[in-house]
């Protein structure tokens, strides 16, 4: 790679700054992210319901309660034992808002329990989650 000096013939360099190796490095970090950043989303495998209802954004810092279709309870990615453990834990954070969401196979006394455990450790505000009904879904 040469290096530029001025017009005038004199040896001294001119003082431009060659971007070529920033936009290199921007690139390669570019890549880098693009090919990790669906790496980063973990998660439960739960199959959802469908339902008619408005979608609203949840928020990724808010505490959602996963029953999965074995009958496991998780608190956000904490597996709980039992409702009675999961309202002593909610008790223990004192939120005043959670997510709720259950496989489609969980029956439907056991997403009663979390509910009433949840209603139990004092809070009021639950949201159940759901996947957006398909128009041709819809009966």
């Amino acid at each position: 790679m040469a290096m530029s000096t001025s017009e005038q013939g004199d040896d001294t360099p001119l003082s431009e700054i060659n971007v070529t190796p920033m936009v290199d490095v921007m690139l390669v970090l570019l890549i880098i992210f693009m090919v990790a950043a669906p790496m980063l989303t973990t998660g439960l495998d739960i199959d959802l319901p469908s339902a008619a209802a408005p979608s609203m954004p949840i928020d990724p810092e808010q505490v959602v309660i996963t029953v999965l279709a074995d009958g496991t309870i998780h608190l956000g990615e904490d597996l709980v034992a039992s409702p009675a453990e999961l309202e002593a834990q909610l008790r223990d954070r004192g939120l005043e808002e959670v997510y709720v969401q259950g496989d489609d196979a969980v029956p439907y006394g056991v997403v009663v329990r979390v509910l009433a455990a949840v209603r139990a450790a004092g809070i009021g505000n639950m949201g159940l989650v759901t996947d957006p009904l398909d128009r041709a879904d819809a009966p």
